[in-house]
């Protein structure tokens, strides 16, 4: 393939249609500009100019050359350009996967904040249970995880993107429904419903570890289905849940009210990514996130 540095020469020494000027303007000594020429005319078996002692004309080859080269070299430029924002980070393809109780709020504002920051990033989104995100991330299918309460280990990177605050959801005929807030004390003869510890770890054990404080083990009424929008034992009055401040907003069924807790109860939502073998445009995206996170006030 020929050098498109000779290329790039040939075209300013046809437009000058002089060696001197030409070589003037590329910076370059005259004969070596000679020489990159001819070595461009061998390479091509082909004459692109007929030369006098002094002066030259453009054969019909190199006019057929000069009329096209320049846009070659326009888009060679504009694809070396490309090339090198894959490696600042301005440009990718990064696959995020979240856990359902991001998908309420956290998720859709996180991405298309980041989205509209990063153009040049291409992001897919998936929902997943934690356990297929960490295995996605260790496996290299998922760039970004977003998980509530989310495990930790070594080959792992935990940014935390929003503490959340908690709050209890539960049927508005409910006793406690009437209060402004909910003292986890009232609790004591509740059924909670909460995911089977083996589907988030973390996120079990915390709310869990709430009522510990307490000194008393809540009534837990496992849930069956992974994403249940209408948080149906609640809505049977079977159960009440706690949930974070973004779920008990949106999309509730009238039927339905979210009460924040008293005192305030926090739980972590973070950002995960593999320490190593990880693209520039994550780690653009890590630290726009960080970013997004204390312009919404979630840290």
């Amino acid at each position: 393939m020929t050098d498109l540095r000779r290329l790039q020469y040939f075209v300013q020494v046809a437009r000058e249609r002089n060696f001197t000027r030409a070589a003037e303007r590329l910076h370059i000594a005259q004969p070596a500009l000679s020489r990159h020429v001819r070595l461009l005319e061998q390479e091509l078996g082909v004459e692109l100019l007929f030369r006098t002692t002094h002066e030259f004309e453009l054969t019909e080859a190199g006019e057929f050359l000069l009329e096209r080269a320049p846009a070659l070299l326009t888009a060679a430029d504009e694809l070396w350009r490309s090339v090198r924002t894959y490696g600042t980070g301005e440009r990718g393809a990064v696959k995020v996967a979240y856990g359902g109780s991001a998908s309420y709020e956290t998720a859709p504002r996180l991405v298309q904040a980041l989205a509209e920051r990063h153009p040049g990033i291409a992001m897919t989104t998936s929902v997943k249970s934690v356990d297929e995100i960490v295995a996605g991330l260790s496996d290299g299918s998922i760039d970004l995880g977003l998980v509530r309460c989310p495990p930790r280990a070594p080959h792992l990177d935990v940014r935390a993107i929003r503490m959340e605050p908690q709050g209890l959801l539960l049927r508005r005929d409910h006793p406690l429904a009437a209060q402004a807030t909910v003292v986890l004390a009232d609790l004591a003869d509740e059924t909670l419903l909460l995911h089977p510890r083996e589907a988030n770890p973390g996120h079990y054990d915390a709310v869990v570890g709430l009522f510990g404080d307490q000194g008393f083990e809540p009534r837990v009424l496992l849930r069956t289905l992974s994403f249940d929008l209408a948080y149906t034992p609640v809505l049977q009055g079977q159960a009440v849940v706690i949930i974070g401040e973004s779920a008990g907003a949106l999309g509730l069924p009238d039927e339905l009210c979210w009460l924040p807790l008293s005192p305030p109860e926090r739980l972590e939502v973070a950002l995960l990514a593999r320490r190593h073998k990880r693209s520039p445009a994550v780690d653009t995206l890590l630290g726009s996130a960080a970013a997004v996170s204390a312009e919404l006030g979630w840290v």
